[in-house]
């Protein structure tokens, strides 16, 4: 059985955190930001209980105001419902410098005390499989730990972004009065996978002309099952935030009622899992090729003696051995 950091199995460790032990939750989550083979075993236990939380990702460019419309939302849900609510502020950013992590604690700082709100910071870190492999696996062992609703909150608008938030049920894209000129190249990809448009600082100029475009956008996107609501916040004042909770309570209602919640799921478990294998495959080659009993592939390929067909079919065989014999490097890896 697989030991943690303090001498207790991920098994016992994975118990008291169901048990609300939130010392236990954040060495768990530590494993799975890791990614190593306590994180796989982790993996194995959190698929078994999860399944009944709902997964809110909010994205959108850097200083859109994410961080603190998200400390409005949870104080919304916190007042409204009563429910726990965990956040997972995701930076891709190197931990070195630290990025954004530092400031969304700091902005979320109004929740410290509530014990019925947790709040982890993640950053690349060690993870072989990034980002976008770690986060489904916290955002599952917050949901299997007890946890009814996640919010992952994104850094910047870029690729890793984007996939990120289209891990969960509901994505809202958060944007700014003026934010054609600082999203420009992302304008797609976002408006791809929203399913709530946000105009945060909507007491600034240029709202009405952003909500226009926003609007103008849709149109041209032809038919949608689901159009995105656009909503205005002033997430300082938390002015249209009960109303973004409302969207977003929209929209889950009609996944669960035509549904496309379960096949939502679905579809991201199998994504998952394809690039999980992709991963392990990746990481077996790399061990592969710098192996010492393929050192003469370079040499023979250099010199003639084998063509590229040929010194493939024996990568994908010595892959193969690998992966049966030891489930390759970093098998641990989820």
């Amino acid at each position: 059985m697989t030991r943690g950091r303090q001498g207790t199995s991920v098994t016992e460790q994975f118990e008291a955190a169901c048990s609300g032990d939130r010392g236990a939750l954040a060495r768990l989550l530590s494993l799975v930001e890791r990614g190593d083979a306590p994180g796989r075993e982790l993996a194995r236990l959190t698929f078994k209980k999860a399944g009944g939380a709902y997964a809110i990702g909010l994205t959108g460019a850097p200083g859109s105001g994410k961080s603190t419309l998200t400390s409005a939302v949870v104080t919304d849900i916190r007042k409204r419902l009563g429910s726990p609510v965990a956040v997972l502020a995701v930076d891709p950013s190197s931990p070195v410098t630290g990025g954004a992590i530092l400031g969304d604690r700091v902005r979320m700082q109004s929740h410290a005390l509530d014990d019925a709100v947790f709040i982890r910071s993640m950053a690349t870190r060690g993870h072989l499989g990034g980002l976008a492999a770690a986060v489904p696996e916290a955002v599952r062992l917050l949901d299997a730990t007890g946890w009814p609703l996640v919010i992952v909150e994104t850094v910047g608008v870029g690729q890793v972004e984007i996939d990120v938030a289209a891990a969960c049920d509901t994505v809202v894209v958060v944007v700014n009065p003026g934010w054609g000129d600082s999203v420009q190249a992302n304008k797609a990809g976002l408006l791809e996978i929203a399913d709530v448009l946000v105009i945060n600082k909507a007491d600034r100029p240029g709202a009405k002309e952003a909500a226009r475009d926003l609007r103008l956008m849709l149109q041209l996107s032809g038919h949608l099952e689901w159009t995105p609501p656009i909503v205005e916040t002033v997430a300082t004042t938390a002015d249209g935030v009960a109303e973004l909770w409302d969207a977003i309570t929209t929209h889950r209602g009609y996944l669960d009622r035509n549904g496309h919640l379960a096949a939502r799921r679905a579809k991201r478990a199998r994504e998952e899992a394809v690039r999980i294998a992709k991963g392990r495959f990746e990481r077996a080659l790399g061990a592969v090729i710098r192996g010492p009993d393929n050192g003469d592939l370079l040499d023979a390929l250099k010199n003639g003696q084998m063509d590229p067909e040929e010194a493939a079919d024996r990568l994908v065989a010595a892959v193969a051995l690998e992966l049966r014999d030891g489930q390759g490097p970093g098998a641990g890896a989820a």
